[in-house]
């Protein structure tokens, strides 16, 4: 079968593989939608410490079952399914406290496990183990399921610093999942979503499609002067950095209301994670700075009910799609921030 195999950082090549078999609690997908993301971006420039290659990459998921584990029970050949990307183990503390998206022996597709920028892919036991596939309802599309998986961490990080009714949120980060971010806000009942973003192209182009209540260009002007002024002076209740940028941090936290909600979404370079925090402006206004990090198996399953809803259309986000044999232009457009998302069809 052909798949697309990191060997090396700088080294993804496009050729031909064994196709893989089916164990007996495993099932098999033809691989119809595997969208890219800036982890991809990063695992092509900088490898991965989890990921020995070579290894098949690609896992925002969406497929067809052709093959049943003689041990599988509740699916069929035929079925429609979106996959989880991060695996819990299921048993550990965190797991068993409900706290999933920290599991300490976690496990990911297109890590450990080959992913799906291939014609197929195994579901691997210890995913279906955690209930993690999902059938993709009628009216939804293979690529619009694709995206569940960064919608499922947009929820996992909003429910965190509790974005509702009447917010004001600023989300810092125009790609794709600040636009995921900017609709789910809009779903939970914020009153203002305002937009900022360092490439005026990319700013614009998404500013286009989720239209913001303010779109900031944040390299011609101040950022948190004018989330200032559009909120009287008072700051957002909640920001999202849904960028891996030291500023985009810094930013933040001078811009939040008092007892506002900041979460770290986006997460800065492993040799530079630092940032300048005046602990002040946390400890007089009472934030909160909260991190987030992936999705359950449970975030997916509401993610994808989410987009079939209508509640978070994402079909118009869908910019790109590109055959298989394309996924390093496909790589290279995430990168660019000309395209918003984009979706490789094996």
């Amino acid at each position: 079968m052909r798949a697309a195999t990191f060997h090396a950082p700088g080294d993804l090549r496009v050729g031909d593989i064994e196709e893989p078999t089916t164990g007996p609690r495993e099932l098999k997908l033809r691989m119809h939608a595997t969208a890219t993301c800036g982890t991809d971006a990063k695992i092509f420039k900088h490898g991965h410490p989890r990921l020995e290659p070579p290894q098949v990459i690609g896992h925002e998921l969406a497929g067809e079952v052709v093959e049943v584990g003689a041990e599988v029970t509740g699916h069929a050949v035929g079925d429609r399914l979106q996959v989880i990307a991060a695996v819990p183990c299921g048993e550990c503390w965190a797991c068993t406290s409900g706290a999933m998206t920290v599991c300490p022996n976690q496990t990911s597709m297109g890590y450990q496990y080959p992913g799906g920028f291939a014609e197929y892919m195994i579901v691997p036991e210890q995913v279906l183990k955690v209930d993690g596939v999902n059938v993709i309802p009628d009216g939804v599309s293979y690529a619009e399921a694709s995206v569940t998986e960064p919608l499922a961490c947009a929820l996992n990080a909003q429910e965190l610093v509790h974005v509702g009714k009447d917010d004001v949120v600023v989300v810092m980060g125009a790609g794709p999942i600040g636009c995921l971010h900017v609709r789910l806000a809009r779903s939970f009942g914020a009153s203002e979503v305002y937009l900022i973003d360092v490439n005026a192209g990319r700013l614009a182009l998404s500013a286009d499609r989720v239209h913001p209540e303010a779109a900031i260009d944040a390299s011609s002007e101040d950022p948190v002067a004018r989330v200032k002024e559009l909120t009287d002076g008072r700051g957002p209740d909640v920001i999202i950095t849904a960028a891996p940028a030291a500023i985009a941090q810094e930013q933040a936290i001078e811009m939040a209301a008092p007892q506002g909600r900041i979460s770290f979404f986006g997460g800065l370079p492993k040799d530079d994670p630092y940032i300048k925090c005046d602990s002040n402006l946390v400890h007089y206004r009472e934030l909160m700075l909260m991190g987030a990090n992936g999705s359950s198996p449970d975030h997916n399953r509401r993610a994808l009910d989410l987009i079939a809803t209508g509640a978070v259309p994402v079909a118009d986000l869908i910019t790109h799609r590109l055959p298989l044999e394309q996924v390093q232009d496909a790589i290279d457009a995430v990168v660019s921030g000309e395209a918003i998302k984009v979706v490789v069809e094996p």
